[in-house]
C-alpha cells in the first residue's frame, strides 16, 4: 500500500508540471541556470549594496526557506506572498485548484502589500513552478508594481522543469524591467545543496 501511494504522489507531480516531461524541457533546465557560466554579462555585475528585496510564494516550505537563505547572503528585506484564499493542503486538491486558476487567467487576491517598492533597485522572485509556470498568486503580486528599470531576478524550486516558462511570462508582463534568465533548483536539493545557491549569487556579484 505503503508503495502504491508512493507512485501516486510522483505521478501526481508529473501532472503538475513539476516534473520534466521532454528532452527539451530537459534542456531548458540545463541551460535555465543551475550553473553560474550561463549567466549574462548584466548578470555578472555587482549587484552588491543594492536595495534588494526578496518576494516569496511558498507551498511546501522548499521555496520558503531557500528565500530566506537568500535574504540572509544578500543582506534583503523579505516579504511572503500569501494567497487570501489559502490553497488546500491535500496535495490532489491543490493541483486542481492551481490548474484551474491558471486555465483562467486567473488573479487571485493575496494578502498585504510591500511599502514603497520604489526603494528597490533588486526584486528576486522566489517560486515554485506550478503547471509550468509561476503560481497565480505571483503574478498578483507583480502586477501591483511598477517595476520599471527594476533588475527582476526569478528563482524556482522544481521537481525537473527547472524555470519552465517562467522568465519568459515575467518578461512578457515587464517588458521595461531588466529580468535575469534566473536560477533553479530541485527542491530536495533546497535544504542540501545552499553551496550551489551560494555560487549563484557570488555571480551575480554578492
Amino acid at each position: 500500500m505503503k508503495k502504491i501511494l508512493t507512485l501516486a504522489a510522483m505521478m501526481l507531480l508529473t501532472v503538475m508540471g513539476l516534473s520534466a516531461c521532454t528532452a527539451k524541457t530537459n534542456k531548458a533546465t540545463q541551460e535555465a541556470g543551475e550553473s553560474t557560466n550561463e549567466t549574462t554579462k548584466n548578470e555578472m555585475t555587482s549587484l552588491k549594496g543594492k536595495k534588494t528585496l526578496v518576494a516569496y510564494f511558498s507551498w511546501s516550505g522548499n521555496t520558503k526557506e531557500a528565500a530566506h537563505y537568500i535574504a540572509q547572503k544578500v543582506g534583503a528585506d523579505e516579504f511572503e506572498i500569501i494567497r487570501e484564499k489559502a490553497y488546500p493542503t491535500e496535495y490532489n486538491a491543490c493541483a486542481e485548484d492551481a490548474k484551474a486558476e491558471k486555465e483562467a487567467g486567473e488573479r487571485p487576491a493575496i494578502k498585504g502589500k510591500v511599502e514603497n517598492m520604489a526603494q528597490y533597485d533588486v526584486v528576486f522572485v522566489c517560486v515554485p513552478v506550478w503547471w509550468y509556470t509561476a503560481p497565480m498568486p505571483v503574478l498578483t503580486f507583480l502586477e501591483q508594481y511598477d517595476l520599471k528599470g527594476k533588475t527582476v531576478i526569478p528563482f524556482t524550486t522544481h521537481e525537473g522543469s527547472g524555470l519552465a516558462s517562467c522568465v519568459e511570462d515575467v518578461k512578457e508582463a515587464f517588458p521595461d524591467a531588466n529580468v535575469t534568465k534566473g536560477f533553479s533548483i530541485y527542491g530536495h536539493e533546497v535544504r542540501t545543496n545552499k553551496a550551489k545557491v551560494e555560487k549563484w549569487l557570488q555571480g551575480l556579484g554578492y
